[in-house]
């Protein structure tokens, strides 16, 4: 008869072979890492995985149809370094186990007899998580129920334990169709506008029903550099550099009208061990809409038109092929724009919480929506340790529209997480 762990227990282990596997309810795979007091492994050898199934007493085999393989454990073969083997559950297909239901690990004799189980319950976001450690203990070997959900992808995982990650030249990625609606509870919902009112520049309360706690009165905006005054031109786009700005007139003073701001990235391709696995991200680009500072929509993956219909998101995923092409796509009608709203924010966040040093080759460009002809550019060097970049914003200034790069960097996942912050890329004439 098993026994049911619950997060944090721990049992014994009498049996020399133990068979770990796991239960769940998507494409997912198994591995392990052996690692040493240190909590890291001594070389690449220690991490089993797909393309190194076997490493010094632990092997991957085929698991029931239907379900990942399984580590077959002799422990009488770990070497005497190796103090802990961490049993990894990594999903397929960018999916998460908040959407999911619980997976379970089993831990088992050579016989198929289970000796523990352990629901792995209270996973969100998370496509990784640690399921069950096997450890020593003066010289026995012992199972605990761990259940930690990593955040930072299969790749940080595996490099916080010591595993050498190379990175491999950047394959061209296939045109990709927009994922499947999300589960409901999964995004915050549409917000209600927030009325504005002359009195006060803060908002008392959110609406009633809004995602978006009170906001607090944000840090004093930096003091902005001085325009620059790029022309914008159909065959001369503009290359911006962080905090410039441009008037968005057209040749000849006349103004633009309708907009299209494109967003792209790249996920930063492993090799080395991982061979046939890419590290995949799931960015949001979205934009905030302002009247001064009071938030009075939000145009998004869940809200794809703005209540005023003068934004339109394309939707996720809107990839070119080969590598180039708009990822997210963001359609403004300037002349349809409430005359309250001063301030258009364009956000970009990572839903399953992976950073900007996992992206490479971020922009963001400014499109003459009524000519197709990209009139500004800005490239996002480096990567940064954020989970959300506020790439530009859209303003109004002296009676006409203005564009601004940003490349602010902070944290948030999604658009609950982030207009609290947006305050500081506020500026109020």
């Amino acid at each position: 008869m098993s026994t049911t762990l619950v997060k944090g227990q721990n049992g014994s282990l009498a049996a020399a072979e133990v068979v770990v596997s796991v239960r769940v309810a998507a494409a997912a795979e198994l591995s392990a890492l052996l690692v040493t007091d240190g909590g890291k492994v001594r070389s690449d050898a220690d991490f089993v995985f797909y393309n190194q199934p076997s490493g010094p007493g632990v092997r991957l085999r085929n698991g029931v149809a239907g379900h990942p393989a399984e580590l077959v454990v002799s422990l009488g073969q770990v070497p005497a370094e190796i103090t802990q083997i961490r049993a990894v559950i990594t999903l397929d297909e960018g999916g998460t186990f908040g959407r999911l239901a619980p997976p379970v690990a089993v831990v088992a004799d050579p016989g198929g007899n289970a000796l523990f189980e352990y629901k792995i319950e209270d996973l969100h976001s998370e496509s990784i998580v640690i399921a069950v450690e096997l450890y020593r203990r003066y010289g026995n070997w012992k199972v605990r129920a761990v259940g930690q959900g990593y955040a930072g992808g299969f790749a940080a995982l595996v490099t916080d334990h010591g595993v050498t990650v190379e990175e491999a030249p950047r394959p061209a990625r296939a045109p990709a169709a927009p994922p499947p609606p999300p589960a409901p509870t999964a995004y915050p919902p549409p917000v209600e506008p927030t009325p504005v009112t002359p009195s006060s520049p803060y908002p008392a309360q959110p609406p009633p029903n809004s995602p978006y706690p009170p906001q607090q009165p944000p840090a004093p905006a930096q003091s902005a550099p001085p325009p620059a005054r790029g022309e914008l031109s159909r065959g001369r786009p503009v290359n911006l550099s962080k905090g410039q700005r441009v008037t968005l007139r057209k040749e000849g003073g006349v103004a633009l009208t309708r907009i299209r701001m494109g967003l792209g990235w790249d996920p930063v391709k492993q090799g080395g061990l991982f061979g046939r696995r890419a590290v995949d991200i799931d960015l949001d680009a979205w934009v905030a809409m302002f009247a001064d500072r009071h938030l009075v929509d939000v145009a998004y993956y869940g809200q794809l038109i703005s209540k005023d219909g003068s934004i339109r998101h394309s939707g996720d995923n809107l990839t070119g092929g080969g590598g180039v092409g708009d990822d997210e796509q963001i359609q403004v009608d300037l002349t349809r724009v409430p005359h309250q709203v001063n301030t258009l924010l364009f956000i970009v966040t990572s839903y399953q919480g992976h950073t900007f040093e996992q992206v490479s080759n971020a922009y963001c460009r400014l499109v003459d929506d009524t000519t197709q002809a990209e009139l500004a550019r800005y490239a996002l060097a480096g990567g940064m340790p954020f989970t959300a970049i506020a790439m530009a914003k859209v303003f109004r200034a002296g009676g006409e529209w203005r564009l601004e790069a940003i490349g602010e960097g902070f944290q948030a996942k999604h658009p609950g997480e982030a207009v609290p912050q947006l305050g500081r890329f506020i500026t109020v004439s």
